[in-house]
């Protein structure tokens, strides 16, 4: 069964349809340079409403296991690989990659030239596609389907209160993982609680997670940003990163074709250290824009000088661009987790 990507450039890709066979998707049409991962990249809350395209030739070899995922169901729209397996060999897998689509009712092509396809994004920057059964004749753009709108993602369960408070702007289960430890227990909570509501859970420290969108939907939160740097040790991962900038004054942009995959190097210009991460983002903020704030740069993306990192000087305050639990990815910066419990035991508690 023929399968057709239209994008709103007005390229056209033919590919055989996998995954769900019947749906029909509008998206946001991103790229994955990561070669492993696939299962965390599509359950990442990040991704939602964005069809992916993974760059690596071969997706789905070591199937789908159980502890994997970074939410309960599948988040992108759709999903684009040259070749996708149903041999799969793991001694942890359970299912295929396409038997787990179908049964997520998600849509997906094979036999598209990803790497064209990342030439393409890389030249016009991200844009807006079409996953259908038929060919259409209207682009992506026309369509009231195709318009993307940023979705403030419902809470996780809420867990015993204590010491850390995770805002959920759409926050990875691993990040929550990668807290949990003898001693320390996360409450988990809507960005639409107020700064009382978390003072009246008596946390030792405040992480604003990462999400899907454009940083500035989220303003409504920013006052309550700034009341809780004052008041609590703060650490902002990816979108978390973009609303503390936000909150302070810098301004955020959209990137032409945004941060995707496993491989990109982020110096830290405190220790001059150099760390592989793994990103998801397509905004960024201004670095020029902090001058005139009471952050301070702390990391720079060492191939385009993109902002990766903040410190708010005097404060246990600081974020990251990038995502340090490592799901999919390397393992350079888990480190920060350590360090932003470590600032709860000397900086923990209501200020």
């Amino acid at each position: 069964m023929k399968k057709y990507l239209t994008l709103e450039n007005g390229d056209v890709f033919v590919g055989e349809a996998c995954g769900d066979l019947g749906a029909e998707i509008d998206g946001e049409l991103v790229f994955t340079t990561s070669m492993t991962g696939h299962q965390e990249t599509l359950t990442d809350p990040s991704y939602k409403h964005q069809i992916i395209s993974f760059t690596y030739p071969l997706i789905g070899n070591y199937g789908i296991s159980l502890d994997t995922s970074q939410s309960d169901k599948v988040q992108a729209a759709a999903v684009i690989v040259k070749e996708m397996t149903n041999q799969v060999f793991h001694y942890q897998s359970v299912i295929s990659l396409d038997a787990f689509l179908k049964q997520s009712k998600t849509p997906a092509i094979s036999g598209i030239d990803t790497r064209q396809l990342t030439k393409i994004i890389r030249r016009y920057g991200t844009m807006k596609a079409s996953l259908t059964n038929q060919p259409i004749v209207d682009q992506p753009a026309d369509r009231e389907a195709a318009i993307i709108k940023s979705a403030t993602l419902s809470a996780s369960d809420t867990k015993d209160v204590e010491h850390v408070v995770v805002v959920d702007f759409g926050v990875k289960d691993n990040i929550v993982k990668s807290l949990q430890r003898p001693g320390v227990d996360v409450t988990v909570v809507t960005p639409e609680s107020t700064f009382e509501d978390i003072v009246n859970l008596h946390p030792t420290g405040v992480l604003l997670s990462n999400g899907p969108g454009d940083p500035t939907d989220y303003a409504a939160f920013l006052p309550v940003i700034q009341q809780l740097q004052d008041n609590f040790p703060l650490f902002g991962i990816c979108l978390g990163h973009q609303l503390l900038a936000l909150a302070n004054g810098a301004k955020t942009y959209k990137m032409t074709f945004g941060h995707r995959g496993i491989n990109h190097p982020v110096k830290n210009l405190i220790t001059g250290e150099i760390d592989i991460t793994s990103q998801n983002h397509g905004y960024a903020v201004d670095v020029d824009s902090v001058e005139d704030t009471p952050l301070e740069v702390t990391a720079l993306e060492v191939n385009d000088h993109t902002c990766e990192g903040l410190r708010y000087p005097g404060r246990p305050v600081f974020s990251v661009q990038y995502h340090p639990e490592a799901a999919p990815g390397p393992h350079d910066a888990t480190q920060l987790f350590d360090d932003f419990l470590e600032m709860l035991h000397v900086n923990g508690g209501v200020h």
